[in-house]
């Protein structure tokens, strides 16, 4: 579906960012227009370049290799179809997401193939996930994330609009980020055990976690 990508539903997602567009019969160059020409920003080409797009450019105010600057993104809209954002500011992030997809924009998702994520994780458009990055069982990335380089969001954890899970950095099963939010490199997020740790064996909530997962709450 437009605006989500599980693997489970639609395997074949993954082969096509290997594929060349084509239009007419005539096979035509993957084109990928990135907001941003620093450090993130950078990270976010070589991650479409390992993915298959063969033209790369940026839009960037200040940047000497970029081919235009940010106000211009109109301008370039009949010549790129799909656009990324590769900020890193979160709040930046979303709000040039949003501008992307008004002027009509397809705004991606990047899974680097080093990267493991879930045939049953889902993962929302705007979103880069990087080198050997896991995204684990039913877990939801919402729009604009960045999963950096070795980060692991574990089984059934939320990540929320445009936020940052840093280099290392861990979401426990279960846990959830709030939208915006950085994550420091290295940070842990708990999850489950987090409403457990002082939780009664015979509380309501340890009852339903036991019943759901079969554990037993001291397993934490």
């Amino acid at each position: 579906a437009e605006g989500c990508y599980n693997l489970s539903s639609s395997k074949l997602k993954l082969g096509k960012f290997n594929q060349k567009q084509k239009e007419g019969g005539q096979i035509l160059m993957k084109r990928l227009l990135i907001i941003g020409a620093g450090g993130h920003g950078k990270v976010v080409a070589e991650v479409a370049a390992d993915i298959g797009y063969e033209h790369i450019d940026f839009l960037d105010d200040t940047a000497q290799e970029a081919i235009g600057k940010v106000s211009e993104l109109e301008k370039y809209k009949n010549q790129y179809n799909d656009a990324f954002v590769g900020i890193g500011n979160n709040e930046l992030r979303g709000k040039f997401i949003s501008k992307l997809q008004d002027y009509g924009y397809t705004v991606p998702i990047l899974v680097h193939p080093s990267a493991y994520v879930s045939r049953t994780a889902k993962i929302d458009n705007g979103t880069v996930i990087e080198p050997k990055a896991i995204v684990n069982a039913n877990s939801h990335i919402s729009t604009g994330c960045i999963i950096s380089v070795g980060a692991i969001v574990d089984h059934d954890a939320e990540i929320g609009d445009c936020c940052h899970v840093n280099a290392g950095a861990i979401v426990k099963a279960g846990g959830k980020v709030e939208s915006y939010r950085k994550l420091e490199a290295g940070e842990v997020v708990l999850g489950y055990e987090s409403a457990i740790i002082n939780a009664d064996s015979n509380s309501d909530f340890a009852k339903e976690y036991e019943k759901r997962t079969k554990e037993d709450v001291g397993f934490f």
